[in-house]
């Protein structure tokens, strides 16, 4: 799950998908950033954050986040404890690392959502909102089924896979 850090959204998925793995959106992370660091170092901090976005695997990013924790956790401890927070999407298929480290397919969906109801300014009562917001909604979910997939689920089946190969390893051994 990727979501704002938003404590009741944490809370509401722990309960509901105890199983899923939390992501903090990396974007709302680095907006969220600004606030923890003075305006004149800003650049550089969030400049080598934003590297590790675009790592390959968890491993370099491992290594480049040890750096940037020994350069910057004295001054910005609260930044520093919260990085980790957004390099969840490091566990799933490299084909996945796109779109699952952000929150932008939600936003598009609730852009659209504000641009089509915006039009209609004045809603005669709740149902009709409703009904226009529904019929968006699937209208948004049949465009995700009929266009070109946005997260080919195959990579992270085979992934699963060799998860559990590599828990089962010892046991066998």
């Amino acid at each position: 799950m990727v979501s704002d850090d938003h404590c009741g959204l944490r809370r509401a998925i722990r309960e509901i998908l105890p199983e899923a793995a939390w992501q903090r959106c990396y974007v709302h992370f680095l907006r969220n950033a600004l606030d923890y660091v003075p305006r004149k170092v800003d650049d550089d901090c969030l400049q080598e954050l934003r590297w590790f976005y675009d790592r390959r695997n968890l491993g370099e990013v491992r290594q480049d986040l040890a750096r940037w924790l020994a350069k910057w956790q004295s001054k910005y401890p609260k930044l520093c404890d919260w990085v980790e927070e957004t390099l969840t999407y490091y566990r799933l298929p490299r084909q996945h690392h796109k779109h699952m480290k952000s929150t932008n397919m939600l936003e598009r969906l609730n852009q659209e959502l504000k641009r089509r109801t915006h039009v209609v300014r004045i809603f005669p009562d709740d149902g009709s909102c409703l009904r226009l917001i529904r019929a968006l909604a699937v209208e948004m979910h049949e465009n995700w089924l009929e266009a070109t997939r946005y997260l080919n689920m195959a990579p992270l089946a085979e992934h699963k896979k060799e998860m559990l190969r590599k828990l089962e390893e010892p046991k066998a051994a």
